[in-house]
């Protein structure tokens, strides 16, 4: 049997993924300027798709295993489709836009988080080698780097020729695509999920030393990804003073341009390459940018740094994924949907923390407030304080993959953390 349908069904689910994650910050100076809603409220709509997938991925670990994927995932693309046309409709027609806008999120937030659960065990279940398992899953996180490309693209040009009042056509246009997938989902072939008898039992994950390191691992990769992405378009326009389709362009888009090359050449060459080690190195190379980002004085060298922490964050999501993947062979959807509920909540407080700390610091006192007067001057929006103490994150990786490989070597002798024998 060939899964090549399988796996483009799977690619797309990511791009669907990409488009609910970045369609909305792109029109947040929309939401700021037509709905009056500040940064910290923007910044509570990514807090809010992420907790949201977080609970999401919580219920989805008791079931997945239980009932398969297909349904599941045909779910997820139903409901990413419909908070799509919510996000066009729901501000117009209910009393308070903000709330239509938080009841879009929520529903495709939900399909959202379906997905990051359901999509990386299909792939990783497919028949390939044990030592391609990295680079297959490295090519599949690729995809969502190349929808937020898209997204950026496509969305940033369209707005700037229909203008921010026809704005509604944006997602109608993007819920097409989970629209279009879900019945390549209905007929496509699918793995069989691991038996309950097979699947390490998630006390026994929980136990594990090198599992909670790979938990924080994941918390950490998603603060530092999204952080970046998520406040990256607005940064560009308020902090630096880049018009909003060169901004996007070279925020935003160029920060996914570069995840997706990291993604494939990691999937090309990734085999030569330690995964631990790789791991930490990106969470310096981040650090770096981030700090680059803020420090400059010059607006094309701050979007450098944010558009190369693409590059340096591009491994971190999927790296992790096949470091538990490979220690824990038998850990099931449950294990992936265990590393998402941590990947999202990173996902969903460091975009909040970044605004709420912006909206801080852009204050008349305060110890924010004078230090962000020490920064570069960035209009006032405070994003660079947010940003500045974003820089916690990388940290957190490159901190949690050294203790990874300490903690890893001293038990790898120890055969129950790798594999569970059938009970």
């Amino acid at each position: 049997m060939t899964f090549n349908s399988t796996r483009r069904a799977c690619y797309t689910g990511y791009i669907t993924q990409a488009i609910v994650n970045n369609l909305a910050p792109l029109l947040f100076i929309v939401f700021q300027t037509r709905y009056a809603v500040p940064l910290e409220m923007l910044g509570r709509l990514v807090l809010l798709n992420f907790a949201t997938q977080l609970l999401t991925d919580i219920v989805a670990v008791k079931v997945v295993d239980r009932v398969g994927y297909r349904g599941l995932l045909v779910l997820a693309h139903i409901l990413a489709a419909l908070g799509l046309v919510m996000l066009a409709v729901a501000p117009a027609v209910l009393p308070s836009p903000y709330v239509g806008l938080s009841c879009a999120v929520i529903v495709y937030a939900v399909g959202g988080g379906l997905l990051e659960v359901l999509v990386s065990p299909v792939v990783d279940a497919l028949p390939s080698p044990q030592e391609g398992k990295a680079a297959q899953m490295s090519l599949l996180h690729s995809f969502y780097c190349w929808g937020q490309v898209g997204v950026v693209a496509v969305t940033t040009v369209l707005l700037a020729q229909i203008g921010q009042a026809s704005w509604q056509v944006l997602p109608l246009i993007w819920a097409l695509v989970p629209l279009v997938n879900l019945f390549a989902f209905l007929r496509v072939p699918l793995p069989a999920t691991v038996p309950d008898e097979h699947r390490t039992p998630l006390r026994a994950l929980f136990g594990a030393p090198t599992f909670a390191l790979a938990m924080v691992l994941m918390l950490g990769a998603g603060a530092a990804e999204l952080t970046m992405s998520q406040w990256s378009s607005l940064f560009a326009e308020q902090g630096l003073g880049v018009s909003k389709v060169w901004g996007d362009l070279a925020g935003p888009c160029l920060f996914a341009v570069l995840m997706g090359i990291g993604r494939i050449a990691y999937g090309l060459w990734g085999e030569r390459v330690p995964l631990v080690p790789a791991l930490a190195g990106c969470g310096v190379l981040a650090t770096v940018c981030y700090l680059v980002a803020v420090l400059s004085q010059h607006p094309v060298i701050s979007l450098v740094g944010c558009a190369v922490c693409g590059l340096a964050v591009s491994l971190l999501w999927p790296g992790t994924f096949s470091l538990a993947a490979a220690r824990f062979p038998f850990g099931g959807a449950a294990m992936f949907g265990i590393l998402a509920v941590f990947g999202d909540a990173g996902g969903a407080g460091g975009p909040w923390i970044a605004g709420a700390v912006a909206d801080v610091s852009a204050g008349t006192n305060g110890v924010l407030h004078d230090l962000a007067g020490v920064l570069p001057d960035d209009d006032g929006s405070g994003l660079r304080i947010g940003l500045l103490v974003g820089t916690a994150f990388p940290l957190t990786i490159v901190v949690a993959a050294l203790l990874y490989a300490v903690v890893a070597r001293r038990r790898v002798a120890e055969p129950a953390e790798v594999a569970v024998e059938p009970r």
